[in-house]
């Protein structure tokens, strides 16, 4: 196999598992090929290697799924990018006094990468892992705001709006306007939609390979708008710094 055909073939696997992710993470065969393009004995053999290599799974009903040896991949990847991330963050908390995030989209859903936390004795902590719903979380709002509208709808068909409190959105109309509102200001807030009390202003992470997102969270007494209007430039300005890691090449 000469060197271009070795790459165009790693370049068909990539392809594939992220054609699995944007299909919802299931998939027939016939659709993956109508995504990537490519005929179906060419997917069905790529799609074969990846059962037996534990990358993919095929369910009872013919359908592929992703498949777990992707699990230790990606808690890896997690791992390396929050401990590069972390003196970032810890950035922000001394600039800001206020815990501070990091947060990508999985599966529909924004988990947290990295954290680092205020020193105040009432404070905002996020385990690193955790998964939370897009719609009521200022991370959330911001990755949701980086993909076109008919992916969020997509996402919302399949994990739904329910509301964490009395302040959550709760239909896709008024998501779809936030999405627009976080679009146009450049950044996300939660004003108490995850959290009673809590207060979280969100940007996001340029050019980052998946929608990211990077935060601050507090109690609303502390994280108020005042508070935001200082907190949104340093956010941006870190921000632009973790995607130049991000990005950097050798």
């Amino acid at each position: 196999m000469s060197a271009g055909s070795s790459v165009q073939s790693v370049d068909r696997v990539i392809d594939l598992l992220e054609g699995l992710t944007d299909l919802g993470g299931s998939a027939a065969l016939s659709e993956l090929a109508a995504a990537a393009q490519l005929p179906l004995p060419t997917i069905h053999r790529l799609m074969r290697t990846l059962v037996m290599r534990g990358y993919a799974r095929q369910l009872p009903s013919r359908r592929y799924t992703l498949g777990p040896r992707l699990i230790r991949l990606g808690e890896s990847a997690g791992r390396q990018l929050g401990a590069g991330t972390r003196p970032h963050l810890e950035r922000l908390v001394r600039e800001l006094g206020e815990s501070a995030n990091l947060a990508m989209i999985d599966r529909d859903m924004a988990v947290y990468v990295a954290q680092a936390s205020s020193s105040h004795s009432m404070r905002m902590f996020t385990e690193v892992g955790r998964r939370v719903y897009c719609h009521c979380t200022g991370v959330g709002k911001v990755v949701l705001a980086q993909l076109p509208d008919d992916t969020v709808r997509e996402i919302v068909g399949r994990v739904g709006m329910p509301p964490a409190t009395e302040q959550s959105i709760t239909t896709l109309d008024a998501l779809l306007e936030e999405m627009a509102a976080v679009r146009e200001r450049g950044y996300g807030i939660d004003d108490g939609e995850q959290e009673v009390g809590v207060r979280c202003f969100a940007v996001p992470v340029p050019g980052a390979p998946t929608p990211t997102a990077l935060s601050v969270s507090g109690p609303a007494a502390r994280v108020t708008y005042e508070f935001g209007e200082a907190a949104v430039p340093l956010l941006h300005e870190v921000a632009a710094d973790i995607s130049t890691e991000m990005l950097s090449v050798g």
